[in-house]
């Protein structure tokens, strides 16, 4: 079968920057998919992705020019249906033959197959396999109806009646089988072998492709176009690593920005522009998030990490001579920056204090009401928290810095850009004379913010966040807007790793229930007793992320099963019971622990103590003695925080345990046997599982 590369490229208007990757991805992975479906090219085939503004592509190594025929072998129906006494075809049979092509000259070559208990007809015949043009518009039309578009246009064709539906008006179609064009159509364009190249800079504003190999050979040539998104992102981050070198300063990584540019130009050309140094005086945050997000430059830092008065732009021309370029965007920057230091300046009229009274005017949620009661709540458990970790003085560091906390959200600054939040609220809280703690808390309260995202920076902030993410859980479960599959529109997911994050990580010795319930009671009598409490929720987010980190699934269940209160000890219990796994006892104890745990679950809960003159046994009188020298260490080691330890003492009960179970019965008829023998393995229970129930490492 004739093989040859295949291109296809649809040209469009300009296409969405930040969608753009995956436009171009998906595009040729539909193709690619589709032409797979239909046998027209081999699993793994080579292809090569492009997308740049204005246009989507792929191309394909090896597309066959049709399919290889296919024998197959078609259900028809069973005998008795399709034959009648005489061995004659019936209506039926006849009508089904002649939906598939066939007619009675077909009935001597149809099989009888015994199909479970029923003889079935079928017929073997030999399908045609696909042609290269029928199967790549079949991939076409896949691409136009299951392109996943971001947001849908409808524009009408030239004739002026029929609309289509698309991502931007399409203007070319290009389907190129080695040298030859395929007929193929989409969106109301025929395909040919004709593109566009850069609107300012190609050399041929048309350009006809040779084949379907010379496609990025001539755009590059001919177009000044690097159609391949890597290839152009590339070519960006050599120039902007170049620019930053030759200017002696560092440049500022920024992917999603990279990507958003990359989508944006076809031809990228790095210029440095500069801006007063005046504006400098103007917190970093704001000048870099304005020049990112307006303009989409890459800013510079010098030394010590601090904003230099450069930058770098990315044009999408190469004149002669830049300098209209550079002074046109110097002049633009210069009007965003102007904006952002009216606003600091403005901003620091007012002292965030001044600013607590507007919270109250600010809806939080209909149910819950407004910033400035919620503001309240946040400090009531904050300086709950304080007050365990540091006492009064820290409770009023951290009672300050919660009532500031939420007062930038006033400010212009933060109306302009969102993303400030708490940036502005640090910048202000020290211009208005609060100790750099405070100041520090106001900024930190968001963390963690995303994964990997550093937690609070002190224990103010530690304590603020803390309870802005307990009000935050305990309020939006209080009124069951609670995480749904994939929809979460309250963050709560990342509200509660936040929370384990800090417990963990900052080794606070603060109880789960002891926070929830503090976060209860700054509700009032608001709180509804029947609400469900998102401790098991959190725990839940805890599995979760424990599994992130590598442990075991039943390592994690043995742990959190005792639903431990003080999350900063599950690390040390986990190591622990991946210490007692290597264990050579390990198995057995495990084991037995499984058999004691479903004997206690069967029968009657008593407290009664042992009696040890009901110790007739040899081997129960032995596992009592044991378990008394085993259970004092196990729990010294446990009460001192040395989990491990504490199971690899238990070891030494595996001997005692497999004698006893081989020679007691514990379920006898004597009534105060049976109820002695049962309270001594409660107590070996008891020992066995404080660190974690060892029955889930049962096999």
């Amino acid at each position: 079968m004739t093989t040859k590369n295949l291109l296809v490229e649809l040209l469009v208007e300009e296409l969405p920057p930040k969608s753009l990757r995956q436009l171009g991805n998906s595009f040729a992975e539909l193709i690619v998919t589709n032409l797979q479906t239909q046998d027209l090219i081999n699993a793994g085939t080579q292809k090569t992705v492009f997308a740049s503004p204005r246009r989507l592509a792929v191309w394909i190594a090896n597309v066959k020019t049709q399919a290889s025929d296919k024998s197959v072998s078609q259900k028809l129906m069973p005998v008795k249906v399709g034959l009648d006494e005489s061995g004659q075809p019936t209506p039926p049979l006849l009508k089904k033959l002649a939906s598939l092509g066939a007619d009675a000259s077909a009935i001597p070559r149809l099989k009888r197959v015994q199909d479970g208990k029923t003889e079935t007809l079928f017929l073997d015949s030999i399908v045609t396999g696909t042609q290269l043009n029928e199967g790549l518009q079949n991939a076409l039309d896949a691409v136009v109806s299951q392109l996943p578009i971001p947001k849908v246009m409808t524009y009408q064709l030239s004739d002026g009646w029929e609309s289509v539906h698309f991502v931007r008006p399409a203007h070319g179609l290009v389907a190129l089988h080695g040298d030859d064009i395929l007929p193929v159509q989409a969106l109301g364009l025929d395909s040919g072998r004709e593109t566009q190249g850069h609107r300012f800079e190609a050399r041929n504003r048309t350009i006809q492709l040779k084949n379907a190999d010379s496609y990025a050979q001539q755009l590059t040539d001919e177009g000044a176009v690097i159609p391949g998104f890597d290839d152009r992102r590339a070519e960006i981050i050599r120039q902007l690593t170049a620019a930053a070198a030759q200017a002696n300063l560092t440049l500022l990584q920024d992917d999603s920005l990279l990507n958003e540019v990359t989508a944006l130009v076809e031809l990228p050309n790095v210029l440095i522009g500069q801006f007063e140094p005046e504006f400098l005086e103007v917190p970093q945050e704001c000048l870099i998030l304005t020049m990112k997000a307006n303009q989409k430059y890459f800013p510079l830092m010098g030394a010590n990490e601090k904003l230099a008065n450069k930058f770098l732009l990315v044009s999408n021309i190469r004149p002669p001579d830049p300098c209209l370029v550079i002074t046109g965007n110097e002049r633009v920057v210069r009007s965003r920056l102007a904006d952002a230091k009216f606003f600091f300046d403005q901003d620091r009229k007012k002292t965030l204090e001044s600013r607590l009274s507007g919270l109250d005017q600010v809806v939080y949620h209909n149910k819950l009401g407004t910033q400035g009661e919620r503001i309240q709540r946040v400090r009531v458990i904050a300086r709950s928290i304080a007050l365990l970790l540091g006492g009064e003085a820290l409770a009023d560091e951290a009672g300050k810095a919660t009532l500031l906390s939420k007062t930038d959200l006033l400010t212009e600054m933060v109306g302009e850009f969102p993303e400030l939040q708490g940036i502005m609220g640090h910048y202000y809280a020290l211009h208005d004379g609060h100790s750099e703690a405070i100041a520090h808390a106001i900024e930190d309260h968001y963390k963690p913010r995303f994964a990997g995202d550093a937690l609070p920076r002190n224990t103010v902030g530690i304590c603020v966040a803390l309870a802005d993410k307990l009000e935050t859980l305990t309020g939006l479960f209080s009124i069951n807007q609670i995480p749904t599959g994939d929809k979460d529109p309250f963050a709560l997911r990342r509200h509660a790793l936040g929370v384990i994050r800090m417990l963990i990580e900052k080794e606070l010795p603060l109880s789960l229930d002891f926070l929830l319930k503090e976060a209860r009671l700054a509700f009032d009598d608001k709180y509804p007793p029947t609400a469900e409490s998102p401790l098991q929720f959190i725990y839940d987010r805890l599995s979760g992320n424990l599994r992130e980190q590598g442990f075991q699934l039943q390592e994690i269940d043995a742990v959190l099963s005792q639903s431990p209160k003080v999350l900063m000890d599950i690390p040390k219990r986990l190591e622990a019971v991946r210490a007692f796994e290597k264990l050579p006892e390990a198995a057995s104890l495990a084991a037995a622990n499984k058999r004691v745990h479903n004997i206690l679950e069967k029968s009657e809960n008593s407290d009664e103590p042992i009696n040890t003159s009901l110790l007739k046994e040899p081997a129960e009188a032995a596992l009592f003695e044991t378990l008394q020298s085993v259970k004092s260490q196990a729990d010294r080691a446990f009460d001192a925080g040395h989990y491990t330890q504490s199971l690899q003492t238990l070891a030494a009960l595996k001997e005692p345990i497999d004698i006893f179970f081989d020679n007691v019965m514990v379920n006898t008829d004597d009534a105060n046997l049976r109820t002695n023998r049962l309270s001594l393995l409660r107590l070996m229970h008891q020992a066995m599982n404080r660190v974690a129930d060892l029955s889930k490492l049962a096999g």
